[in-house]
């Protein structure tokens, strides 16, 4: 079995989810969106299972700092690429594990992905 984690070093959100990985013996590959990137083909992946509003980070200051004809236009039409532009909109973490995807970190559900 598989598992990636996106996101970057930093985000609590993040440090939470790889602590509890580590915690309960999961191997997992990290992948920094800040020195990694993320491909289109992955987006889309990602939004073939999670609407683009759970994936967009609408609480962090990324969002906060866009302008205001941004924020009141986006919609499923350009999110994606909003995303893709600016890669810490993206809600962190994303899990990617065989073919399942957490987006953010909630300990109810990661034991549920990972204790099946």
């Amino acid at each position: 079995m598989s598992t990636t984690l996106y996101g970057i070093p930093n985000c609590d959100s993040v440090k939470k989810a790889r602590k509890w990985l580590d915690a309960n013996g999961v191997e997992f590959e990290f992948h920094d969106f800040r020195k990694d990137g993320l491909s289109e083909a992955t987006m889309e992946q990602w939004l073939q299972q999670q609407s683009w509003e759970v994936l967009l980070n609408k609480r962090g200051t990324t969002w906060r700092q866009l302008p205001e004809d941004v924020k009141h236009n986006t919609d499923a039409s350009n999110a994606k690429k909003l995303m893709l532009e600016n890669l810490t909109l993206i809600k962190r973490p994303v899990v990617i594990h065989d073919q399942s995807i957490l987006v953010g970190f909630k300990e109810a559900s990661f034991q549920s992905l990972f204790n099946k």
